[in-house]
């Protein structure tokens, strides 16, 4: 189990996929099942790699998930609008020959501008400013507000479209999106010999849930909660269902405790 990254391969997968206009075939696909009627309808296995053509719209493609659990989700993933490519600068006196961004940010687009008309005028009054001194200060020293701009090349031609809110490349502009926090808690395969030991001697808010949890378990079981967590000799195995479903139970509930001792709240709990 990749837990939160599950999934994750098959959205990178797609997005190779698109980039090189290919339709990969079906992995591990010998013979299409019987109880779906493949004549009655438009979908289909697909046994070879197929081109994917480019046509006048951008190529879209859906990805699900079924998790074992019983947790399902889906993302329809969209090919990205071609950028124009910014203008290559070749190294030089005082030419940084790696990608060096620049952070701005405001409360609202009109502060977002204000800034960097700001930044503009000092860069005009201070033209051999460093961009790798420039990049340090902005992402160091100024706070992340909920509208942003990335500057990424030709960094004064780029702070100079942020001023002025017009597009150019190299630059990356955007809003904060609120969200809130998910716990996610895996399902059996997870596990492994020893996990959570660590926690269990250095934190001790992991520790005492971990010990309520072993108390809740002790007149349903007959072997103790941390042996199995440290891997004791003579401790039953991981393998086990009866063992490693309330041993996962209790790490990722006293996980979770750690978390909210040092004040993350979650929005909502899956898994």
């Amino acid at each position: 189990h990749t837990q939160a990254a599950a999934g994750v391969a098959g959205i990178i997968k797609m997005v190779e996929a698109m980039r090189h206009g290919v339709v990969p075939k079906t992995l591990h696909l010998d013979e299409p099942t019987p109880h779906v009627d493949w004549d009655a309808g438009a979908v289909s296995l697909i046994g070879e790699t197929i081109p994917w053509p480019q046509s006048d719209a951008p190529r879209r493609a859906g990805v699900s998930s079924f998790g074992f659990s019983g947790t399902n989700a889906h993302v329809i993933v969209e090919q990205a609008p071609v950028e124009e490519s910014a203008e290559v600068v070749e190294p030089g006196p005082g030419v940084v020959p790696v990608v060096v961004p620049w952070v701005l940010s405001g409360r609202s687009a009109v502060a977002l501008r204000g800034q960097a008309e700001r930044l503009s005028g000092w860069l005009s009054a201070v033209p051999d400013a460093g961009v790798v001194d420039v990049g340090w200060s902005l992402a160091s020293s100024r706070a992340g507000l909920d509208h942003r701009a990335v500057v990424l090349a030709d960094h004064v031609a780029g702070v100079g479209a942020v001023a002025s809110g017009s597009l150019a490349a190299g630059v990356v502009s955007g809003s904060v999106v609120s969200g809130k926090t998910v716990f996610v808690f895996p399902g059996q395969g997870s596990q492994w010999v020893g996990m959570a030991a660590g926690l269990l001697d250095a934190s001790p808010v992991f520790a005492a849930r971990v010990d309520e949890c072993a108390k809740a378990l002790e007149p349903f079981t007959d072997w103790s909660l941390s042996d199995v967590l440290r891997g004791v000799d003579g401790a039953p195995s991981l393998e086990r269902v009866d063992v490693v479903q309330p041993a996962l139970f209790a790490v990722m509930v006293s996980l979770a405790e750690v978390w909210r001792a040092a004040g993350v709240r979650p929005g909502a709990v899956v898994g």
